[in-house]
């Protein structure tokens, strides 16, 4: 008598083809972008579950039991390269991770490309970033229009922001601040960073005062970049709320004019959810605007917001941006980067959730040299070619990341409370603009 097991792997089977239809139908019908997102979440987590009770990948043409082809050329051989990405979800079939270009296309945002980094450089007068001229940061809503606004002499403002998820934060964590960092230095203005302890209160099994006292550990991380106090504000939501009717209100405005089933369609939510995992949104998206800061803006509601963050984040922005004209105020622009990989492979991020995918910013390391961009293509023609061996690779990269992290640790030792209590005070900040 065969086992049930087989009944199940065929009943997921099942289900991967019915899905794959699903997927196939919204795409030739023009559904939503965030319909097929979310149907192609199913997909490729149902395509995961087969692989982890099969010990191998799924394809249409061999159910369970059956001897596998020696190609697939159906439908489904597309599906299953699909990549998902969303704020808390980052997931690809490809061993070679995430396939930028093609998200780039799904998201309907703009390549970073070489004209464009040198229209930066004219503007600022500076050399671009290395994470602009390596591609880590790859993609853009609006980048040339804060340029025109810029070069133009018009104000704008920069606001990003971290969930704390845990007490330490991971070197991937470090990537949007670290350029965040240059981009205030090069354009010289002020800085909103939000701390959503409110967002992690809700998601995980954590009390409010942990999401709180990791909102503010990490804050200290996030000071140990360098930002400039005199034009950096940094906000936990469960302060802040309380404290800025101007933050409030947006929040209101934007719930208004965001349904139920948008939300839903956006972000995957479930009659299951919490009421206050379906508002959320509306928080993030409130600091886009700069009457949300009236101790910074006063009253002001023309201040165009540049957001730099990782691209998993573009679905609350691109909600913003969609609600931003119907309430009276200018879009947001956005910068976006792409994943640090877990340890364990390009096929999704370092979470802070999982300290085995992860290299936390309390890790122990040994000082030695960093490496600039001639000796990085150098690194990346002898691997390729096969000149540098994986052990080779692993120790060079070793060799960046302890120093890295053992600097940032010194910085941090430096971040005291009372530095955090003064980051943390709405105030006014210094910038030229009127």
């Amino acid at each position: 008598m065969p086992n049930s097991e087989p009944a199940s792997l065929l009943e997921l089977f099942n289900s991967i083809a019915t899905q794959g239809e699903l997927v196939r139908s919204l795409k030739a019908g023009n559904a939503s972008k965030d319909e097929i997102d979310s149907a192609v979440k199913m997909l490729v987590s149902l395509k995961m579950s087969y692989k982890a009770a099969a010990g191998e990948d799924y394809k249409a043409d061999c159910p369970p039991g059956n001897p596998a082809p020696t190609s697939n050329h159906g439908p489904d051989a597309t599906e299953a390269e699909e990549d998902f990405v969303d704020p808390w979800t980052v997931q690809t079939s490809s061993a070679k991770g995430i396939d930028y270009d093609k998200l780039i296309v799904r998201f309907g945002s703009s390549k970073i490309d070489k004209e464009l980094i040198n229209r930066i450089e004219r503007a600022t007068g500076q050399r671009p970033h290395h994470f602009l001229r390596r591609g880590i940061f790859f993609s853009h809503r609006d980048m040339n229009q804060v340029l025109d606004a810029y070069e133009n002499k018009k104000p704008f403002y920069l606001y990003t922001g971290r969930g704390p998820s845990s007490e330490a934060m991971h070197v991937g964590h470090l990537i949007p601040f670290i350029f965040t960092k240059w981009l205030q230095d090069v354009f010289n203005v002020p800085l909103v960073i939000q701390m959503t302890d409110d967002e992690k209160y809700l998601w995980k099994d954590l009390t409010l005062d942990q999401a709180y006292s990791y909102a503010v550990e990490n804050a200290k991380d996030i000071i140990a970049c360098g930002f400039d106090i005199n034009k950096t504000f940094i906000f936990s939501d469960l302060d802040y709320m309380g404290m800025s009717s101007g933050f409030y209100k947006n929040v209101v405005k934007i719930q208004k004019h965001v349904t139920f089933n948008q939300v839903k369609g956006i972000f995957g939510f479930t009659d299951s959810d919490c009421i206050g995992k379906i508002s959320f949104p509306a928080i993030q998206a409130a600091p886009s605007f700069s009457n949300s800061f009236p101790q910074i803006f006063r009253d002001r509601t023309d201040i165009q917001c540049l957001i730099p963050c990782a691209i998993d984040q573009d679905p609350y922005f691109r909600m913003t941006r969609d609600v931003a004209p119907r309430i009276g105020y200018p879009k947001p622009a956005l910068l976006h980067s792409t994943f640090f990989p877990a340890l364990q492979g390009a096929q999704t991020k370092m979470s802070a959730s999982d300290p085995n995918s992860s290299i936390f910013l309390t890790d122990t390391a040994k000082q030695i040299k960093t490496k600039d961009d001639d000796k990085l293509e150098q690194i990346r023609k002898d691997y390729t070619s096969g000149a540098m061996l994986t052990g080779e690779l692993k120790k060079a990269l070793i060799e960046v990341l302890q120093p890295l992290i053992a600097e940032h640790q010194a910085r941090r030792k430096e971040v005291t409370d009372e530095i955090v209590k003064e980051f943390m005070t709405p105030r006014k900040l210094s910038f030229d603009f009127q």
